[in-house]
């Protein structure tokens, strides 16, 4: 098979095992911290696994690069904790769906790290990415699930987006699977003290759980996303990657016999265009300016 062919089809596979992390908020009887730590503790041993048989080395080449995997690590285990967390009180349809506006905050968040500047197309973006979340929302009230589910959904959204933009700029001369393995490690360090006894008393069926989560669901999809890279545009991966929500949701629908309402649909069908469209205005703005 030619290598751009094999590439898609582990890119597609590896966004499917992504969409899937969200089941796991539901299926494994633990707190959101707890399922974040396990998921870190085993998705890093696979990842320095996979590091070290890539004969790549495990430390980091500059001092000031461990300072970094630290921020990184703390941003991932907060947006870790608050994706569980949203689809937990919300729903795995709805909380999938308010973490997916991270396209569209990444790039009203992008003048701030890059200098770049909005033009009235992202404009656009965000009032479609913003009525999208309102016919999702019940109403304005933290009392109700939903409603506290998709304000956590879109705060992970938030600081996925600032970890991505920090990792472009000060972190991506290292692999994924390098990069990832440190994150995780800094994500199991920072939660090990808030872990309680839940996790440490778990049965044999939720560990099983944890592993599948940690190794299928987060270490394998990452490395295939790292190797598939070497044969595909970021573009296509960008766009492939927007096939997320759809794979979450279609999972839970299956799975998790949830019965999405219209106004949820309409609302994904709306954050997932605007989040394709910026993806696809973000690299050809790129592309003109390296033409």
């Amino acid at each position: 098979m030619e290598p751009v062919k094999k590439s898609l089809i582990s890119l597609h596979i590896a966004v499917i095992l992504l969409g899937g992390t969200g089941l796991f908020s539901h299926i494994i009887p633990l707190s959101a911290t707890d399922i974040t730590l396990g998921r870190s503790l085993f998705a890093c041993i696979a990842l320095f696994c996979v590091v070290l048989i890539g004969k790549e080395g495990l430390a980091l080449g500059r001092r000031r690069d461990y300072g970094i995997a630290i921020g990184l690590g703390v941003l991932m285990a907060v947006h870790w904790i608050t994706y569980f967390a949203s689809m937990q009180y919300a729903g795995v349809s709805v909380g999938m769906i308010a973490m997916f506006t991270f396209p569209v905050i990444t790039v009203l968040l992008e003048p701030f790290f890059e200098g770049t500047r909005l033009v009235w197309q992202d404009v656009i973006s965000t009032l479609v990415v913003v009525l999208g979340i309102v016919l999702i929302v019940p109403e304005i009230s933290l009392a109700n699930d939903v409603t506290l589910g998709v304000g956590l959904g879109i705060a992970s959204a938030v600081l996925y987006a600032i970890r991505n933009l920090s990792h472009r700029k000060y972190f991506s001369h290292y692999s994924g699977a390098k990069a990832m393995a440190w994150q995780t490690l800094i994500i199991a360090l920072c939660i090990l003290p808030f872990s309680g006894v839940a996790l440490v008393n778990a049965n044999l069926n939720v560990w099983l759980l944890l592993l599948a989560l940690g190794t299928f669901f987060t270490a394998l999809p990452h490395a295939m996303v790292a190797s598939s890279l070497a044969h595909l545009r970021a573009k296509t991966f960008s766009l492939i990657a927007c096939m997320q929500p759809f794979y979450g949701v279609a999972f839970a629908i299956v799975l998790l016999h949830e019965s999405p309402g219209w106004n949820t649909l309409i609302g994904g069908i709306l954050v997932t265009s605007a989040s394709i469209y910026e993806t696809v205005n973000t690299h050809k703005s790129v592309a003109s300016k390296k033409s």
